[in-house]
């Protein structure tokens, strides 16, 4: 007797998730043709393994990895300086190559989309697995690059799809198959349950997807909170979770990290690292008019160890001027002269929107309003010339001196290479390709 199915209803509803296979090495094969079929690492301007090709993780190569073990691993390996800009590029063109399928198209992040394809069969001439092939044959021909898709009837179970057949697979879950693959797929596997929860369901006996998904409703509601109750209801073929089709605008906190090698005792590099992450955050803060209640200050040392701080301001603001001397308190406490650090990290969080923002009877009203009209120009002023175009005293020393010397100190060519009318900080957001002719 074969196992019933979770859902007799095949496609009630159709949502496609798109993840690009390794995004940021494929990129750098698709810009250096000459790369292509070659074991390709990016972060060499960190140290580590931030991103690898399909051909370095066949070699044992791991993200994470520091890169004097990736040469004892794979010798030929090809190790470049990530170039942001460059990946960003891709990723805009490959999320409005899936918007003229759909318009309900949702960035789940640089290298993932959700898109809602229900009822769109007609239109698009097709089924709904032909529809994503026709997506996979389009980014692949106009970007260079390969992707892998999953189709289902809500965006746990596309997302399931999406990683069974990687790189450039694509499987269609339909409603009446959906037990067949989750039979074997281990419940910490499912998007949104951590490691935490599956120990949790390990003691509950459960240990594969179909399992918790073929408990009832009471169960559910029993043992777990609201988010593991709409992923039972999402596995079960329930769409819970809409493609959302506006760009992030809401945000819990917002964090900026920053590497330099080699690592420094230096104490004023070290800061204006730390300053140079808080004027980056608040710019961001500025952008989606928030306010920040609370900041976050941490550090890492050459052996990866890391110290914090967290600090309650004492009313909400986005303007970093207001925050230094937190910031050099915090520094301060957690700085070791005899340590060797890596990267410097702020955290601003407790958002609020600015316009919510309400002074007390000891503001200083007329110091904040002249400090809103200032940060207005600074914004100003980087939007018509490029980002940090004015910038604090004391990130200076991080502009003075490069974030990375030596061997690491290499940047992507597209830095360096700029096309006739662009400067260092005003860019024509086009990619390059290199090759040899």
């Amino acid at each position: 007797m074969e196992p019933k199915p979770l859902t007799i209803r095949s496609w009630p509803q159709a949502i496609l998730h798109l993840d690009a296979d390794a995004f940021f090495a494929s990129c750098e094969q698709a810009i250096h043709p000459g790369l292509r079929r070659k074991p390709v690492i990016t972060g060499k301007e960190r140290g580590i393994v931030a991103a690898l090709s399909y051909e370095a993780k066949a070699r044992g190569v791991r993200r994470g990895m520091r890169l004097f073990e990736v040469r004892k691993v794979c010798p030929d390996a090809v190790i470049v300086p990530s170039d942001y800009e460059t990946y960003s590029l891709f990723s805009v063109r490959m999320f409005d190559i899936l918007r003229r399928f759909s318009p309900d198209v949702e960035e789940y992040s640089i290298d993932e989309a959700f898109a809602d394809v229900t009822g769109l069969r007609r239109s698009l001439h097709g089924s709904y697995g032909m529809i994503a092939q026709k997506i996979q044959k389009t980014v692949e021909t106009e970007l260079g690059i390969t992707v892998s898709v999953g189709v289902s009837l809500s965006k746990v179970l596309a997302k399931i799809g999406s990683k069974l057949r990687k790189p450039h697979g694509l499987t269609m879950i339909p409603g009446g198959d959906i037990h067949i693959y989750l039979e074997r797929l281990p419940v910490e596997k499912v998007w949104g349950i951590g490691p935490n929860t599956s120990a949790y369901l390990g003691k509950l006996g459960i240990r594969t997807a179909l399992q918790f998904a073929r408990k009832d409703e009471a169960f559910i509601k029993r043992y777990f909170s609201k988010p593991y109750l709409e992923i039972w209801h999402e596995l079960n073929g329930r769409s819970v979770y809409p493609v959302v089709r506006e760009s992030k605008s809401s945000y819990q906190s917002i964090s900026k990290t920053r590497t330099f090698t080699p690592p420094s005792d230096d104490k004023d590099f070290v800061f204006a690292q730390l300053s140079k992450n808080l004027e980056n955050a608040c710019i961001k803060l500025r952008r989606h008019k928030l306010a920040a209640t609370r900041l976050i200050v941490f550090l890492r040392r050459q052996d990866f160890r890391e110290a914090g701080l967290e600090m309650k301001l004492n009313r909400p603001t986005a303007y970093p001027s207001e925050l230094f001397g937190l910031l050099r308190e915090g520094f301060d406490f957690l700085f070791r002269p005899q340590g060797l650090y890596r990267l410097t990290g702020v955290v601003l969080g407790g958002l609020v929107p600015e316009d919510r923002v309400q002074y007390t009877l000891f503001d200083d009203v007329t110091m904040i309003e002249k400090m809103s009209r200032i940060y207005s120009g600074v914004d100003r002023l980087s939007a018509r010339y490029g980002k940090h175009t004015v910038q604090h005293g004391t990130s200076l020393p991080a502009k003075v001196q490069v974030r990375h010397e030596g061997e690491r100190g290499d940047v992507a060519k597209r830095k360096t290479s700029l096309f006739s009318g662009e400067s260092k900080r005003r860019r024509l957001g086009l990619p390059m390709w290199h090759m040899k002719v």
